[in-house]
């Protein structure tokens, strides 16, 4: 008896994975951890008006972009999802992620719950994450050590958060990210994309 040779199994095609939670979960720290041991994996970078911060670096934590730039690729239809954040636009450019799928390469992008909704209505077999603080009590510790919120905006993001949370059901997946557990909560994801490869009917991204 003879064989072909040829592999049973299909190459698994690309994920694209939408990572969220409400402001001052550790989204960032997260994707930052988790893009020292995936080289493979593209990391898409959200477009922002926002005005950088001190310790953020342009084209790495975020794109920051003049509003008229923003627009013009909203005109475009150049935004995967976009939205006012308390006051600053954010958005997801489209190129990044064709480009990553067509070289068959997984794809990772962090956007709040109303962008992960956006994007759920459009690419509804992308991999929806929801990344959980422990509790509130906590979550508002994490945002008072930023000192970038004045009392009110910070109230109003921790009511912002506490509604987000309610929302968790919409998620495919929910991963804690507990204090000094950053470790963890990204072995669980990568344990989840492990998963996802493992699918025999696995999920076909359409891009827009």
């Amino acid at each position: 008896m003879t064989h072909s040779g040829k592999s049973l199994i299909h190459p698994t095609p690309p994920l694209f994975i939408v990572l969220s939670g409400p402001s001052g979960v550790g989204k960032d720290a997260v994707l930052t951890r988790l893009k020292a041991t995936e080289s493979r994996m593209r990391f898409i970078i959200t477009m922002t008006t926002r005005i950088r911060r001190p310790e953020e670096i342009d084209g790495v934590d975020y794109s920051f972009v003049s509003k008229e730039v923003f627009e013009r690729l909203l005109k475009k239809n150049e935004l995967l999802e976009s939205a006012n954040v308390y006051g600053n636009w954010y958005g997801v450019p489209k190129q990044p992620v064709r480009d990553a799928l067509r070289e068959k390469k997984d794809a990772i992008v962090k956007v709040d719950v109303q962008g992960a909704a956006t994007i759920k209505k459009i690419i509804p077999d992308s991999i929806f994450i929801f990344l959980m603080p422990p509790s509130l009590d906590e979550l508002e510790n994490r945002l008072r050590q930023r000192y970038t919120e004045k009392p009110p905006e910070l109230a109003i993001r921790l009511q912002s958060a506490a509604d987000e949370i309610k929302q968790v059901s919409e998620f495919d997946y929910v991963v804690i990210n507990n204090k000094n557990g950053l470790d963890i909560a990204v072995e669980e994801i990568k344990a989840i994309i492990t998963t996802e490869k493992c699918r025999v009917k696995p999920r076909r991204i359409i891009f827009p």
